[in-house]
């Protein structure tokens, strides 16, 4: 059973590394880290074991986790009498990746918006229905980014919530 939550793991930090150098434009050892250390949790995982787990250099692992910490990614805590360093994930990363999220979405419904307004524009001034523009397609992209925009600042309130409960 172990056995098996091992491989699972690997599988996963491969899988959700290589969805995290695209989506974070990482390099492929700190998208490795970011996702085991996503992958361990609370607990935290030292030095060492992302040296032994990730086959990487003890140099590499170094310079990918003060990269990442320099990106304010992750974090370290230390435990009383340990004197290893335990790292975990910066909770505000998530908030900092839901508001550029949001602040993406909000550009693109501006953009839209306009595109909408002129293309409505020139569609009053043409008489022949077939070359008029359909604005349905931006009708439903607007809907779509006020939907999701709205969901994921659902998400980011539960967050913070939860975060000032703790």
């Amino acid at each position: 059973m172990i056995s098996k939550m091992r491989n699972d793991k690997e599988d996963l930090v491969e899988r959700l590394g290589v969805f995290m150098e695209q989506k974070e434009q990482l390099a492929p050892v700190a998208a490795r880290i970011l996702s085991y250390i996503i992958l361990t949790g609370k607990a935290g995982t030292t030095f060492d074991d992302l040296v032994r787990d990730l086959c990487a250099s003890k140099s590499t692992i170094s310079t990918h986790l003060n990269h990442l910490a320099d990106l304010k990614r992750i974090l370290y805590f230390t435990k009383t009498g340990d004197r290893k360093k335990y790292y975990t994930i910066n909770e505000d990363s998530i908030i900092q990746s839901i508001d550029a999220m949001t602040e993406s979405w909000i550009l693109q419904k501006e953009l839209h918006l306009e595109i909408r307004e002129y293309k409505e524009k020139t569609n009053q001034l043409k008489n022949d229905y077939t070359s008029k523009f359909n604005l349905d397609f931006h009708d439903n992209y607007i809907k779509f980014l006020d939907e999701v925009t709205k969901a994921v600042s659902t998400l980011k309130s539960r967050i913070l919530e939860k975060n000032t409960k703790l």
